[in-house]
């Protein structure tokens, strides 16, 4: 039997599974931090600083769109792109856990070897 405590690990780690995905490409990554440090841009604004084509830039954002990292509004005839905050809330929570259970394995080694 699966303690409840893994069960819900696996389920959260289910859900941001697509997000780490997304983030496995240095381009995308690359993307999403400018959009953190510059704030929202459009595809024009993303592409002019990738040594990419428009196509590869929509295409890298779609991937990322899909993770539900970004999203996009129109102005006028343009897409804007965004952070989506509440995933990387997710992800940061995802993350803090599996630190934490790294912490609770280390000192449990560490008084292992001491005793």
């Amino acid at each position: 039997m699966v303690p409840a405590a893994v069960q819900r690990s696996s389920v959260r780690a289910t859900s941001v599974a697509p997000i780490f995905a997304a983030l496995g490409d240095p381009t995308r990554l690359k993307m999403l931090q400018r959009l953190g440090r510059e704030g929202p841009q459009n595809i024009t604004s993303l592409a002019a600083k990738v040594d990419i084509t428009h196509q590869a830039v929509s295409k890298h954002l779609r991937v990322l769109e899909s993770a539900q990292l970004i999203s996009s509004t129109r102005d006028g005839r343009d897409r804007v792109w965004a952070i989506e905050t509440d995933s990387m809330k997710d992800l940061h929570a995802f993350l803090d856990e599996i630190s934490g259970q790294w912490d609770n394995a280390l000192k449990a080694l560490r008084k292992m070897v001491e005793e």
